[in-house]
C-alpha cells in the first residue's frame, strides 16, 4: 500500500472529485435545461444544454459513440499507468494526469449511458461564442496546459 502513496496515484482522489463535479453539473444541466435552452449566468457567460456526439469541442463527430468511448477509456488506462510510474513528489503532473483521468472518465460515463456528452458552458463576446463544453473538458484542457507547463519547467540545462 506504502508503495501506491510513493506514486502518482496519492493525486488519484483529485479524479475522482472531477468525476464527481462534473456528474453533478451534468445532472442540474438535465433536469433544469431543456435541450438547446439558454440560461444567463454571468455576463460571458450562460448555460446552454447542447448533446455532443463528437470530440474535441464538437469537432470530429462520428456515428458510432463506442469507438469514441473506447478511445477514452483506452487514454484513462494509459495515464493511469503512466500515473502510477510517476513519483508523487511530482505533484504538477500527478494532478495534470488526475485531471485529464478524471475528465476522460466524465465524459466516457456520458457516451456510455447517454450515447452522447452533456455540454453546458457556452463563453461569448457579443456575438462570438466559443464551443459549448462541461467540466470534464475544462478539467481535460486545464490537465494538458499544467502538463506542459510541468514539462517547460523540468527541463534540464544542457550541458557544455
Amino acid at each position: 500500500m506504502n508503495k501506491i502513496f510513493a506514486t502518482g496515484f496519492r493525486w488519484l482522489w483529485l479524479s475522482v472529485v472531477v468525476f464527481v463535479i462534473d456528474y453533478m453539473t451534468k445532472v442540474w444541466v438535465l433536469t433544469h435545461l431543456e435541450l438547446h435552452e439558454t440560461q444567463s449566468f454571468i455576463p460571458f457567460l450562460q448555460l446552454t444544454y447542447v448533446r455532443n456526439f463528437g470530440v474535441a469541442f464538437g469537432q470530429l463527430t462520428q456515428q458510432n459513440a463506442w469507438i469514441l468511448a473506447g478511445f477514452a477509456l483506452a487514454i484513462a488506462v494509459y495515464l493511469a499507468v503512466w500515473l502510477y510510474q510517476t513519483s508523487a513528489s511530482k505533484r504538477l503532473e500527478s494532478i495534470a494526469l488526475c485531471l485529464i483521468i478524471g475528465g476522460a472518465l466524465g465524459n466516457l460515463y456520458d457516451r456510455i449511458v447517454y450515447g452522447y456528452v452533456v455540454d453546458f458552458f457556452d463563453f461569448y463576446v457579443g456575438s462570438w461564442h466559443w464551443y459549448v463544453f462541461n467540466v470534464a473538458d475544462a478539467a481535460i484542457s486545464i490537465g494538458v496546459v499544467l502538463l506542459l507547463v510541468d514539462c517547460l519547467l523540468d527541463r534540464k540545462p544542457i550541458a557544455s
